[in-house]
């Protein structure tokens, strides 16, 4: 099997060494391969004891290929080419990768963006089949999706019957209405957590409907299989040793590197697995992506198919299966449970109290503290600061060691490549222009003005993902969050609210949550989008 970690920095392999002895001697490599629910204590056996069946995954999931083969044959007969996923964190993350990867086109939805769904909805909707991806079957954006989706085809005289397909776990309310629906619906193993779901049902429908090879992908996970029962030669046990020594040492900071690999977008799935997993009682790993290592000593950097101080070869229905294993031997040196997530409901709770308490009446979004330009600035800052460079120095300064700064923005994601470009742009130019309107270059100019770790995380996506360890992890974060004004909402059907009101409390609820643990966080309110994404650019070229 071409399946390998390897080490480039010596101090990391000893420390993994170390630890690889000593879970060996426990007993763990084929203790876990054996899906023993005891590996992490007590308090943690009932909830591993149903989350363990993702180790079988490469050999049950087999069962789904005569299923999905019938499910593409008739989207393709009827021309059904346009494939939207509705899902969020671990129900959208796997798909996205694997579509990226096999270079096949898939249009995510993980927002409550108006935005960003009004133009899915706009995109050949006479050809488009929607996946509505939901493990619980209640997850608040996909019922908005589904909804908005079911009027939207009804609209076009177009029976949703026949264009929609649901994921869910057995005897969820989504499987109770879709088979009341007459829609497809797509069963998934209901002992596997969410973030471990890439090779359920949950990451091979969508990826199927979209063209990728999924059997080939249970195939590359098969082979690495039996490699995670040995003491050695065991990929899965060397990579999670090597996180789970580091973060006890002190380098619990991730960067993620992928930029030799061929396997695109992996490290936005990997972050989910490893900050929602490790992320609780004040403990826990924090994924970096997308930004350069800084050097820093509670920092490593692993690298997918890239050298680093950990490089991990092979191809991604392995890479999956490792990771999930790893991050699951990585929680028992940090003595966390790696499969409950339970600081995650906080925020959704927050949400639906904020919408509850304000009726028909405006958000308590409260009275800004001070106003640049498009940008209005709510939270508490040092009397001395005037303008937006000063908002961004301050949260700066305000890092404490060892800590971060998260920047959570609940806008459209895809609205920079709106913007347009002359015909003849060559490549690095149209780049340059849509970097130039995209609120996620804010995290590289504010990372090089400091030496601490910058993330960013688009919003409500993140808080199926990082969310958890921004609220469960060491509290030691400082939080940026950018919200932005409706000009075209969008009604969710059914319900007493518009996306854009939804997508506002939902940032509200989950700066209730932070504000909660006395962290700095500040809200940024853009009251012209495009205006105040150039402006927060502008600003942060001047700190």
């Amino acid at each position: 099997m071409d399946m390998s970690v390897t080490f480039g920095d010596e101090a990391v392999a000893a420390e993994a060494s170390v630890a690889v002895r000593k879970l060996v001697e426990e007993g763990v490599p084929q203790a876990l391969s054996n899906g023993d629910p005891t590996l992490w204590g007590p308090e943690a056996e009932a909830e591993a004891r149903v989350r363990l069946g993702w180790l079988d995954l490469p050999t049950t999931s087999r069962a789904l290929l005569p299923e999905l083969v019938k499910l593409v044959e008739r989207a393709r007969a009827e021309g059904l080419e346009h494939v939207v996923l509705a899902g969020m964190g671990g129900s959208s993350l796997a798909p996205e990768v694997i579509c990226a990867t096999a270079d096949v086109p898939l249009t995510v939805l993980d927002t409550t963006d108006p935005g960003q769904v009004r133009r899915a909805l706009a995109d050949r909707l006479d050809q488009t089949i929607v996946v509505v991806s939901s493990k619980s079957g209640t997850t608040v954006e996909t019922d908005s999706h589904r909804r908005i989706y079911e009027k939207a085809f009804r609209d076009a005289g177009i029976d949703p019957a026949g264009r929609i397909v649901v994921v869910t776990d057995p005897g969820s309310p989504l499987e109770r209405l879709a088979i009341e629906s007459g829609y497809t619906v797509i069963l998934s193993d209901p002992n596997v957590g969410g973030r471990y779901s890439a090779l359920t049902a949950f990451g091979l429908v969508p990826s199927a409907l979209a063209g990728a090879d999924v059997g080939q992908l249970l195939d590359q996970a098969a082979e690495v299989r039996p490699l995670l029962g040995q003491d050695d030669g065991n990929p899965g046990l060397d990579l999670g040793a090597a996180l789970g020594a580091a973060a006890l040492a002190g380098r619990d900071k991730l960067v993620l590197d992928d930029s030799l690999s061929g396997i695109n977008g992996f490290p936005d799935w990997a972050e989910q697995l490893i900050a929602e997993s490790t992320g609780k009682q004040g403990k826990g790993i924090l994924p970096v992506v997308g930004s350069d290592p800084t050097d820093a000593d509670d920092e490593i950097v692993v690298g997918v198919d890239t050298e680093a101080a950990v490089q991990v070869d092979g191809p991604l229905g392995a890479q999956f299966l490792v990771w999930e294993y790893a991050t699951a031997i990585a929680g028992r040196l940090l003595g966390i449970n790696p499969f409950d997530q339970p600081n995650v409901a906080e925020s959704k709770e927050n949400t639906a109290r904020i919408l509850r308490e304000a009726g028909d009446g405006p958000l308590p979004t409260g009275t800004p503290t001070l106003v640049d330009g498009p940008v209005e600035v709510h939270g508490d800052l040092p009397e001395h600061v005037k303008d937006l460079p000063g908002v961004f120095t301050a949260l700066l300064e305000d890092i404490p060691d060892r800590g971060y700064l998260a920047i959570l923005a609940f806008l459209d994601r895809e609205a920079a490549f709106d913007v347009p470009v002359p015909q003849d742009a060559s490549f690095e130019l149209i780049t340059d222009i849509w970097a130039a309107h995209d609120p996620a270059s804010l995290q590289g100019l504010l990372a090089i003005r400091t030496e601490r770790p910058v993330t960013f995380g688009w919003g409500p996506r993140y808080l199926h993902s990082t969310g958890q360890y921004h609220k469960g992890g060491p509290q030691n974060g400082v939080f940026l969050h950018l919200t932005g004004a409706v000009q075209n909402d969008l009604q969710v059907p059914g319900r007493p609210y518009t996306l854009g009101r939804l997508e506002l409390a939902q940032a509200l609820g989950d700066l209730d949550a932070l504000r909660k643990r006395g962290r700095p966080a500040v809200r940024l309110h853009l009251t012209d989008r495009e205006a105040g994404v150039r402006h927060l650019l502008s600003a942060a070229r001047e700190v």
